[in-house]
Parts: C-alpha cells; structure tokens; sequence
C-alpha cells in the first residue's frame, strides 16, 4: 500500500474513511493505529512521541495533520515518522484539510513529503448521494428509509453527514421503542420533541 493523503473541507468524510481503514478486513487481528491530531477529538493533544515506533504497524492513520502544522516538534517527529515509513513500506494513511504545498508547515522537507505519495481531494456529497448513503445506513440497520422520507430529512435537518447518521441512529431507536416504521409523520413528530 502507497502512503496517501486524503484532503477536503470538514464534513467530507475523511475521519470516517480513516476509521472504514482501521476496521478493514484486510487488518484482522494484526495491529493498526489510527491517530486523531484535532485536541476536540482527544481532549488533550498528543505528544509527538506517540508515532514513535508505529511504522511497524500493519497500518497507520493519521487524521487531521493541518492542526500540528506550525509546531516544530510535530513537524519534525512526523517528518522522521514519514522516513522511517517509507523506508519499511508501511501502510500510511493521513489526512488535512488542505493540499500538502497549501499546510501551514514550517518544515520545507516535510511539506514535501506529504506530496510525495498518492494525494487525492475528497468532496462533499450531493444531496442524492447523501440519500443514497441513508438509505445504504439504514438498510444495514435493518430499517426501511424510502425516498420521500430520506428527502423530508434533508430538506428538514443539518446536511452534514454525520449529522444525518446520527439522527438515523436517534430515529431507529425511538421507531423501536414505539414500533413504529419511519414514515414523514413519525419523523416529523420526532424532531418536533
């Protein structure tokens, strides 16, 4: 597996694709790591020291690289990180919210690197592929989602994404405590709480 760099905007599923990565198949019962660099995602930031020695995992992923870019000693433990991954032909996955050339990195060397393997740019959904991504949600939870509903609630709620899976998960558990299908009234009831 190259070393690849996932870029786009918030809400265009690059946590999600990481996440999809770590619980491949692919990996089973062999060690992945996947490394949230957002302080909101972990409360407290990491310290640099946490890549130490992750090259020899089966997989790596790195979420979140704009929000080190400006510190020297993330700059430089990520940039030996990268070097000692590439030269073992470890799996590496990271991701920003920028192009590589476009980070804020200090580090020249580094800025380079993270353009040196397969860099793609991901884009937010349609409205038709969010309906589409519902409905392939709520089939795997065993729920019905028709097309009227599926576009009441992207017409009534946030469209982000993970705005929409979570309200799916809300709904699937409040038509079960009701036993009730999710029909336009039952959502509409739902939201108006």
């Amino acid at each position: 597996m190259p070393i690849i760099y996932f870029w786009g905007r918030a809400g265009t599923g690059k946590t999600h694709l990481l996440q999809a990565l770590c619980q491949s198949p692919t990996f089973d019962n062999r060690p992945v790591a996947m490394i949230p660099l957002d302080p909101k995602d972990t409360g407290e930031p990491y310290a640099p020291q946490i890549l130490e020695g992750l090259e020899k995992m089966s997989l790596v992923c790195i979420d979140d690289v704009h929000c080190v870019a400006g510190n020297a000693d993330w700059e430089k433990a990520l940039f030996h990180f990268y070097n000692r991954a590439r030269d073992l032909a470890a799996p590496l996955v990271m991701c920003g919210n920028s192009p590589p050339a476009q980070l804020a990195i200090d580090l020249q060397d580094l800025k380079t690197r993270l353009g040196w393997g397969l860099v793609l740019q991901l884009h937010a959904l349609s409205d038709e592929e969010k309906l589409q991504a519902l409905q392939i949600r709520a089939n795997v939870r065993g729920i019905e989602l028709n097309d009227d509903v599926g576009e009441f609630l992207l017409r009534r709620y946030s469209r982000g994404i993970a705005d929409l899976f979570s309200l799916l998960n809300d709904l699937d558990k409040a038509s079960l405590m009701e036993h009730r299908r999710l029909t336009i009234p039952f959502v509409k009831q739902y939201l108006d709480k």
